[in-house]
């Protein structure tokens, strides 16, 4: 049971990374289909209103979110490198700073997805609300990109569940790391009393 269990630890800590890692390259390319495709129905970006393609505004709109994502991306992986700055992917026994980092890294990963998932809901709502017929006839006289696809609203729903997912894994371990430092103490004590 050991051996498993440090292995297993030694990987979710690893999934806990990629997962970070995966926030940060998904807020790069969440914006890529709305530049392409509204960027030019604005017509004056001091006045929103002012379009050729109604709710297009979802483009500006989206701009703090984007980068406040961009922002959280690097915060979870600097947060989930603390996992390996406290040795919690290799270490026998568990000490506070393990703890510590593995409860950080949990409150910050649910957090974020509780943040993401509510955000993203809200602009994929506001997205389908766009005049799409006006929008194609757009992209058909200026050979700009249609697209009536939700594809980057919908992919934030799995890179934040698999954040989720990690950090269940995360609290899977610490169980099970509890336990194996039970038994190992357990152990140790009657150990202790045979030699006694």
């Amino acid at each position: 049971m050991y051996k498993k269990q440090m292995a297993f630890q030694r990987i979710v800590c690893y999934a806990v990374l990629v997962a970070s890692a995966l926030i940060f390259v998904y807020s790069l390319g969440l914006l890529t289909d709305l530049y392409d495709s509204l960027y030019m129905t604005i017509r004056d970006p001091a006045n929103l209103d002012m379009t050729t393609v109604k709710g297009s505004r979802i483009f500006y709109d989206m701009q703090p979110f984007n980068s406040s994502l961009t922002k959280v991306g690097i915060g979870l992986i600097l947060v989930s490198l603390v996992l390996f700055l406290m040795n919690t992917h290799s270490r026998r026994k568990y000490y506070i700073g393990n703890f510590v980092a593995v409860a950080l890294s949990g409150v910050c990963n649910i957090a974020a997805a509780v943040w993401g998932i509510t955000k993203l809901s809200a602009y994929r709502a506001q997205f389908l609300e766009l005049d799409f017929e006006a929008l194609k006839a757009h992209a058909e006289m200026w050979k700009s990109l249609y697209t009536e696809s939700t594809f980057w609203f919908d992919l934030g729903y799995v890179v934040f569940g698999i954040l989720m997912v990690t950090t269940v894994l995360l609290a899977v371990n610490l169980i099970l790391k509890l336990n194996v430092m039970k038994d190992e103490k357990r152990l140790i004590g009657s150990r202790k009393e045979v030699e006694a």
